[in-house]
Protein backbone atom coordinates (compact mmCIF):
# COMPACT_ATOMS: atom_id res chain seq x y z
CA UNK A 1 0.00 0.00 0.00
CA UNK A 2 1.03 3.83 -0.64
CA UNK A 3 1.47 5.33 2.55
CA UNK A 4 2.37 8.46 1.63
CA UNK A 5 3.99 10.39 -1.18
CA UNK A 6 6.41 13.61 -1.60
CA UNK A 7 7.12 15.16 -4.66
CA UNK A 8 6.46 18.13 -7.03
CA UNK A 9 3.16 19.64 -7.22
CA UNK A 10 1.87 19.34 -11.05
CA UNK A 11 -1.94 20.74 -11.12
CA UNK A 12 -4.69 21.08 -8.68
CA UNK A 13 -7.91 21.21 -9.65
CA UNK A 14 -10.22 20.28 -7.25
CA UNK A 15 -10.99 17.53 -6.10
CA UNK A 16 -8.15 16.22 -8.29
CA UNK A 17 -4.40 17.01 -8.10
CA UNK A 18 -1.11 15.45 -9.39
CA UNK A 19 1.95 15.11 -7.59
CA UNK A 20 5.33 13.98 -9.73
CA UNK A 21 7.41 11.91 -7.68
CA UNK A 22 10.95 10.77 -9.31
CA UNK A 23 9.59 11.27 -12.76
CA UNK A 24 6.05 9.46 -12.05
CA UNK A 25 3.17 11.54 -11.75
CA UNK A 26 0.52 10.46 -9.52
CA UNK A 27 -3.26 11.50 -9.55
CA UNK A 28 -5.06 11.84 -6.66
CA UNK A 29 -8.63 12.86 -4.97
CA UNK A 30 -8.15 14.68 -2.10
CA UNK A 31 -11.11 16.38 0.14
CA UNK A 32 -11.14 20.49 0.46
CA UNK A 33 -9.72 20.31 3.53
CA UNK A 34 -6.73 18.99 1.75
CA UNK A 35 -6.85 21.48 -1.05
CA UNK A 36 -6.75 24.15 1.68
CA UNK A 37 -3.36 23.71 2.47
CA UNK A 38 -1.64 22.87 -0.42
CA UNK A 39 1.55 24.87 -1.71
CA UNK A 40 1.50 26.48 -5.09
CA UNK A 41 1.48 24.24 -8.34
CA UNK A 42 5.72 23.47 -8.73
CA UNK A 43 6.46 23.56 -5.24
CA UNK A 44 7.17 20.41 -3.45
CA UNK A 45 3.99 18.71 -1.21
CA UNK A 46 3.95 15.71 0.92
CA UNK A 47 0.83 14.12 1.61
CA UNK A 48 -0.69 11.18 3.21
CA UNK A 49 -2.28 8.81 1.13
CA UNK A 50 -5.05 5.65 1.24
CA UNK A 51 -5.44 3.64 -1.87
CA UNK A 52 -8.88 1.76 -2.92
CA UNK A 53 -8.99 -0.99 -5.12
CA UNK A 54 -12.63 -1.24 -7.07
CA UNK A 55 -13.30 -4.00 -10.24
CA UNK A 56 -13.01 -0.82 -12.13
CA UNK A 57 -10.47 1.31 -11.44
CA UNK A 58 -7.43 2.11 -8.35
CA UNK A 59 -8.26 5.76 -6.73
CA UNK A 60 -5.52 7.08 -4.81
CA UNK A 61 -6.59 9.57 -2.30
CA UNK A 62 -4.93 12.57 -0.74
CA UNK A 63 -4.73 14.01 2.81
CA UNK A 64 -2.75 17.04 4.18
CA UNK A 65 -2.88 15.28 7.62
CA UNK A 66 -2.34 12.18 9.42
CA UNK A 67 -6.04 12.91 11.38
CA UNK A 68 -7.34 13.64 8.09
CA UNK A 69 -6.81 10.18 6.91
CA UNK A 70 -7.74 8.16 9.51
CA UNK A 71 -11.24 9.70 10.08
CA UNK A 72 -11.69 8.53 5.86
CA UNK A 73 -10.56 5.20 6.88
CA UNK A 74 -13.08 4.91 10.04
CA UNK A 75 -15.88 6.85 7.90
CA UNK A 76 -15.40 3.67 5.34
CA UNK A 77 -16.16 0.94 7.99
CA UNK A 78 -19.39 2.54 8.38
CA UNK A 79 -22.17 0.67 6.71
CA UNK A 80 -23.00 2.51 3.14
CA UNK A 81 -20.41 4.81 3.27
CA UNK A 82 -18.08 4.80 0.47
CA UNK A 83 -15.31 6.83 -0.62
CA UNK A 84 -17.64 9.52 -2.34
CA UNK A 85 -19.47 10.30 0.67
CA UNK A 86 -16.59 9.99 2.89
CA UNK A 87 -14.71 12.75 0.94
CA UNK A 88 -17.59 15.16 1.12
CA UNK A 89 -17.86 14.78 4.56
CA UNK A 90 -13.95 15.94 5.13
CA UNK A 91 -14.84 18.45 2.18
CA UNK A 92 -17.83 19.97 4.18
CA UNK A 93 -17.12 19.35 7.62
CA UNK A 94 -13.36 19.52 9.06
CA UNK A 95 -12.02 17.09 11.40
CA UNK A 96 -13.02 18.85 14.82
CA UNK A 97 -16.22 19.80 13.35
CA UNK A 98 -17.42 16.05 12.68
CA UNK A 99 -16.27 15.17 15.76
CA UNK A 100 -18.55 17.50 17.56
CA UNK A 101 -21.28 16.55 15.47
CA UNK A 102 -21.04 12.77 17.16
CA UNK A 103 -20.52 13.80 20.72
CA UNK A 104 -23.64 16.41 20.23
CA UNK A 105 -25.53 13.42 17.88
CA UNK A 106 -26.06 16.89 15.35
CA UNK A 107 -27.83 14.97 12.43
CA UNK A 108 -29.01 17.95 10.52
CA UNK A 109 -25.57 19.05 10.43
CA UNK A 110 -24.30 16.17 8.31
CA UNK A 111 -27.50 16.24 6.15
CA UNK A 112 -26.46 19.67 4.39
CA UNK A 113 -23.34 16.89 3.18
CA UNK A 114 -24.33 16.18 -0.45
CA UNK A 115 -25.04 12.32 -0.61
CA UNK A 116 -25.57 12.28 3.00
CA UNK A 117 -29.19 11.46 3.65
CA UNK A 118 -30.87 11.27 7.54
CA UNK A 119 -30.47 7.31 7.47
CA UNK A 120 -26.65 8.12 6.50
CA UNK A 121 -26.66 10.53 9.32
CA UNK A 122 -28.09 8.65 12.24
CA UNK A 123 -26.10 5.80 11.46
CA UNK A 124 -22.56 7.68 11.56
CA UNK A 125 -23.86 9.37 14.65
CA UNK A 126 -24.25 5.50 16.34
CA UNK A 127 -21.35 3.52 14.30
CA UNK A 128 -18.81 6.55 14.95
CA UNK A 129 -19.76 7.19 18.74
CA UNK A 130 -17.05 4.87 20.41
CA UNK A 131 -14.37 5.38 17.33
CA UNK A 132 -13.89 9.17 17.85
CA UNK A 133 -13.11 8.99 21.54
CA UNK A 134 -9.58 7.59 19.98
CA UNK A 135 -8.85 11.22 18.12
CA UNK A 136 -8.44 12.78 21.25
CA UNK A 137 -9.92 16.48 22.64
CA UNK A 138 -12.13 18.40 20.08
CA UNK A 139 -11.22 22.25 19.12
CA UNK A 140 -13.63 24.52 19.20
CA UNK A 141 -14.97 25.77 15.61
CA UNK A 142 -16.49 28.36 14.35
CA UNK A 143 -18.17 29.18 10.93
CA UNK A 144 -17.98 32.84 9.23
CA UNK A 145 -20.34 33.94 6.64
CA UNK A 146 -18.95 35.80 4.43
CA UNK A 147 -20.56 38.89 2.24
CA UNK A 148 -20.87 39.62 -1.35
CA UNK A 149 -18.20 41.33 -3.86
CA UNK A 150 -17.18 40.14 -7.02
CA UNK A 151 -14.66 37.50 -7.96
CA UNK A 152 -13.06 36.63 -10.90
CA UNK A 153 -14.57 34.52 -13.09
CA UNK A 154 -12.22 31.97 -13.78
CA UNK A 155 -12.28 31.18 -10.42
CA UNK A 156 -15.77 30.99 -10.35
CA UNK A 157 -15.88 28.45 -12.84
CA UNK A 158 -13.16 25.83 -10.99
CA UNK A 159 -15.09 26.49 -7.84
CA UNK A 160 -18.94 25.71 -9.67
CA UNK A 161 -17.00 22.71 -10.86
CA UNK A 162 -15.71 21.59 -8.25
CA UNK A 163 -18.64 21.70 -6.04
CA UNK A 164 -20.54 19.61 -8.37
CA UNK A 165 -17.65 17.30 -8.59
CA UNK A 166 -18.91 16.72 -4.69
CA UNK A 167 -21.93 16.19 -5.36
CA UNK A 168 -24.05 19.69 -5.13
CA UNK A 169 -26.49 20.02 -7.80
CA UNK A 170 -25.85 22.96 -10.03
CA UNK A 171 -28.32 25.61 -9.15
CA UNK A 172 -27.96 25.04 -5.50
CA UNK A 173 -23.78 25.59 -6.56
CA UNK A 174 -24.92 29.11 -8.30
CA UNK A 175 -26.77 30.40 -4.99
CA UNK A 176 -23.85 28.85 -2.94
CA UNK A 177 -21.06 30.92 -5.23
CA UNK A 178 -23.45 34.33 -4.93
CA UNK A 179 -23.75 34.47 -1.41
CA UNK A 180 -19.79 33.32 -0.98
CA UNK A 181 -18.00 35.17 -3.19
CA UNK A 182 -17.23 38.44 -1.28
CA UNK A 183 -13.10 38.53 -0.97
CA UNK A 184 -12.34 35.48 -2.52
CA UNK A 185 -9.31 35.04 -4.58
CA UNK A 186 -8.83 31.93 -4.79
CA UNK A 187 -10.17 28.48 -6.19
CA UNK A 188 -10.31 27.32 -2.32
CA UNK A 189 -10.88 29.95 -0.66
CA UNK A 190 -14.18 30.21 -2.87
CA UNK A 191 -15.15 26.55 -2.33
CA UNK A 192 -14.38 26.78 1.66
CA UNK A 193 -16.61 29.90 1.65
CA UNK A 194 -19.45 28.59 -0.47
CA UNK A 195 -19.16 25.36 1.96
CA UNK A 196 -19.23 27.09 5.14
CA UNK A 197 -22.32 29.19 3.73
CA UNK A 198 -23.76 25.62 2.83
CA UNK A 199 -23.07 24.14 6.31
CA UNK A 200 -25.59 27.33 7.76
CA UNK A 201 -28.40 26.71 5.34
Amino acid sequence: MIGSLRGKLLAKQPPFLSIDVGGVGYELEAPMSTFYTLPAVGAEVTVCTHLVIRDDAHILYAFGTERERRLFRELLKVSNVGPKIALALLSGISVDGFLQCVEAEDADALVRVPGVGRKTAERLLIEMRDRVKSFGAVAATTVAIPGTEGVNPGIQSEAFSALVALGYKPPEVTRLLKLAEAGAETTEDLIRRALQVAAKR
